[in-house]
Parts: C-alpha cells; structure tokens; sequence
C-alpha cells in the first residue's frame, strides 16, 4: 500500500480516479481496513491526514467487481437530437458584471430568440434565429443601435450536423438581397457621425459570408444553445470545448448527468477543470425523447489584468 496525505479540495472521488480505481467507496473501505483508529475515514477528507492508497493488484480487484456508479446506463445516455418541427421561444438574460478594485459595474441584457426548424438538407439541420425584444440597462445610443441592426438580420441561418452542433451561421438570401435598404433605414433612423461609424462596420461583417460566421459562431446564444452537449459518454462523463467571455477565451468542460432518476427531462451538469483560469459551472436540461434543449444555466468568471468579469446566462423556453 502507499501513504498518501490529504491536499486540500481533494475527494475520495479525485483520488480514485487518478490512481485508477473505478469504484470510490472501496478507497475509504481500504483505508479504514488498514488505518489506525484515529485517522478513520468519516464522510468528508481532511487535509493533512493520511490517506492509505491500495496497490495495482488490489485495484485490479475491485475494478473487477464491475459495479462502479457511473458504469449505470442512465449515467451514460445516448442524447438525441430530432429537432423536425421545432419552433420554440426562448427568453436570454446576460448578466455581465466587471470588477477592479473597489469599483464594480454591472450590465444586464435581456432579449427572445425564436428558434424554428426548417429543414434537413443532407446530413444536417436548418434552423431560422428572430432575436427581438432587447432590452438593456445602459440605454445608450449605441446600446438601440446594436439592438437594432440584430433585429434587421432576422432571420439568421444556422446550420448543425446530427448531433445539434453549430456548423455554419449565414444570413437568408433575402437579407443579403434587401441590405442596402436595411443600412439605409438604419442610417436614417441613426444620423449620428459615430453612428455611420458603427453602421459601415457593421455592414463590412454582414457583406463578408465567412466573417460573418465567424462572429455569429460567439454569439452568446448560438454558441450556447448548439452546444456539443450530446457527445459520447464514457464512464459517466464527457469532455467538450467552449469560448466564454469577449475574448471567446478556450476552456475545456466537463460534463456529467445529474442524475440517475430522470424520465422526461434529463440534466446535465457542466464544470470547467481544474487546471483552466475560469470558474465555470453549467447545467443543461433536455427533454430525453427528442433531446432539445429546454433551459440553460451558465456562470463563468475571468481574472485577467487586475479585472475580474463574471457572467451569469440563463436561457429559458417561454412557449
């Protein structure tokens, strides 16, 4: 056996897994079959105790029996995705709040997305975005703007392999047909000088396909609902990429089912690793017959150069 002393934060569950032991309950039995009385496992690790660790071949052993928790079918679903006839309302809160020093500021942006399916061509899946309803604490001039040349896209194409993932964002070819008319009205109805500014910036990424999607893949709700939340599972878990924050910083996830006892709806809960900068938390609910996505709740938080950004999103089906 091997003399491990406790890290703060780690778990019978983290240690198991590192050293290869499937089942965490057969860690604390070793240990308290070996230990002395004062160090007996409870409920909880403590720091700094000494943690008694099995060898390879007592591993090997319990890994036999074959009856470790995440090895239970419901942990490890295979999520559809069926979208055919899917038209639903979604409501999106932003919360964006940003900290330096002893100031703290903290904007709030809410709109609907309506999400319809329109076809599947090939291998893959067409969907129409209206995002309306925008409403923002700043209130500012450029706040409408923004607000405004988002609702005159409408629809936003997007497109997804089988599995839901975003492949491609376009604009539909009336859009792309009508533009001048769109940029007109909108430079009528915002005359300012910083206004056209925006506008001719705004018209270079919408004109240019490829720029186009390459911006729309970060928007905050496409990158988050088309998700690649239905991946394979392999031992109760996932692995999947995901941008968070302006910077569309990289972060890899890990993803687990809540819950064994699920009928209808099917949660699945997010954490960032523990080796990224970002403290991410995310909980997805599904409904498991056609595995669409119903609400979504995420909260992630940056430090970078003496600010820290947290971001609160939550994504609910209105109708």
């Amino acid at each position: 056996m091997i003399v491990h002393f406790i890290l703060s934060g780690e778990t019978l569950e983290s240690i198991s897994e590192e050293i290869n032991l499937e089942n965490p309950k057969y860690l604390k039995e070793f240990h308290n079959t070996h230990c002395a009385k004062e160090d007996f496992i409870y409920d909880e690790l403590i720091p700094r105790k000494k943690l008694l660790i099995p060898d390879l071949n007592k591993i090997k052993e319990y890994n036999s029996k074959n009856d470790a928790p995440f090895k239970n079918p419901k942990l490890n679903p295979v999520l559809p995705f069926k979208p055919e006839n899917f038209s639903k309302i979604f409501s999106v809160k932003n919360i964006q709040t940003e900290e330096r020093d002893n100031d703290k500021k903290t904007n709030i942006l809410t709109y609907t997305v309506s999400v319809k399916w329109i076809e599947k061509e090939n291998n893959f899946h067409i969907f129409h975005l209206f995002k309306n309803n925008f409403s923002d604490q700043q209130g500012s001039m450029m706040a409408d703007l923004a607000s405004e040349c988002i609702r005159s896209l409408n629809p936003i194409v997007v497109k997804t392999n089988e599995k839901g993932e975003v492949i491609y964002v376009s604009l539909s070819q009336e859009t792309i047909d009508n533009f001048e008319k769109i940029k007109a009205k909108l430079t009528d109805l915002f005359p300012d000088k910083y206004a056209a500014i925006y506008i001719n910036e705004f018209s270079f990424a919408v004109l240019n396909k490829d720029l186009f999607n390459e911006r729309m893949q970060k928007d905050v709700f496409i990158k988050t609902y088309f998700a690649s939340v239905r991946n394979s599972f392999f031992n109760g878990k996932f692995y999947l990429a995901q941008s968070i924050g302006e910077e569309n910083m990289k972060i890899e996830i890990q993803q687990k089912v809540d819950s064994e006892n699920y009928t209808d709806e099917i949660i699945l809960n997010q954490n960032s690793q523990p080796q990224t900068d970002s403290n991410f938390k995310g909980k997805y609910i599904l409904d498991t017959e056609k595995g669409l996505v119903n609400n979504i709740e995420i909260s992630h938080s940056i430090s970078q150069f003496g600010v820290t950004t947290n971001s609160v999103i939550e994504i609910k089906e209105l109708s």
